[in-house]
């Protein structure tokens, strides 16, 4: 496979991905979805528990929506990715997507780094911790579109 044919692979799968990202985020999620997911046992009156079946109900629409954007969109374009790779694009999206949606382990990765001002902010306008979020989902978006286009 020519390098041009690859990086078409590779550009179609990160549009499709993030494409269907934003969807499953800012239209599939439910209001309970978003408002539970990051519940953790040491805030009073939230549930640990609830927050992992929020977050993973979110997960579960959100992987399912890419999947078929992956697998329409390759369709429309003409193009075939192993299912493997789709599969395995899949998982890292879906776990990575669940470990910043729980929003703890993110605050502690940007406590760590650095970042923990940024990810506190809610002012200007801006919310880091929305931000970090995002890119947190962007990078490995990236990195599932190159898997999945391999």
């Amino acid at each position: 496979m020519s390098t041009t044919a690859r990086a078409a692979r590779f550009a179609a799968a990160y549009a499709l991905l993030r494409s269907s990202a934003d969807l499953a985020d800012h239209w599939i999620q439910t209001d309970h979805q978003a408002q539970t997911k990051g519940q953790h046992d040491h805030t009073p009156g939230q549930s640990s528990a609830a927050g992992r079946r929020a977050c993973a109900a979110h997960v579960a629409t959100y992987t399912a929506a890419q999947a078929a954007a992956l697998l329409l969109g390759t369709r429309v374009l003409g193009m075939r990715l192993r299912p493997g790779h789709v599969a395995a694009a899949l998982a890292l999206s879906a776990g990575t997507h669940y470990v910043a949606d729980r929003r703890e382990p993110l605050r502690r990765i940007a406590d760590a780094t650095g970042s923990g001002p940024f990810v506190r902010l809610a002012d200007h306008g801006l919310n880091g911790a929305y931000l970090l979020d995002q890119s947190w989902h962007h990078t490995f978006e990236t990195a599932a579109a190159l898997i999945a286009s391999a």
